[in-house]
């Protein structure tokens, strides 16, 4: 009788659907740190853009009454929200690309 599952256990399925790091995947712990921070920090910049563009929405369209800022405000808020999304998408986009170069 054969055991499909014989050797395994639950972290080697997780391990295997996991993105590793693909073409950074030899680089030391130090450079790992540094590309995270720098990562983190372009995600915080974006964050604070989107909250500035959702900050001069409100006040362009209720306050002030100026739809110029308003709509100003909404190119913000999707800019940076954008830019999340792409920063925070970016492991795996570059895990993918590699794996399929390899």
């Amino acid at each position: 009788m054969l055991m499909a599952a014989e050797k395994g256990d639950i972290t080697t399925i997780i391990g295997g659907i996991a993105p590793d790091w693909g073409p950074f995947g030899s680089l030391g712990n130090e450079a790992r740190v540094m590309i995270q921070v720098v990562m983190a920090a372009a995600i915080l910049l974006c964050l604070g853009i989107a909250i500035w563009g959702a900050a001069k929405q409100r006040i362009g369209a209720t306050a002030l009454r100026d739809t110029f800022s308003a709509e100003q405000g909404k190119g913000l808020i999707v800019a940076g929200l954008t830019g999340v999304f792409i920063i925070g998408s970016l492991g795996t986009v570059f895990t993918i690309v590699y794996g399929m170069a390899v």
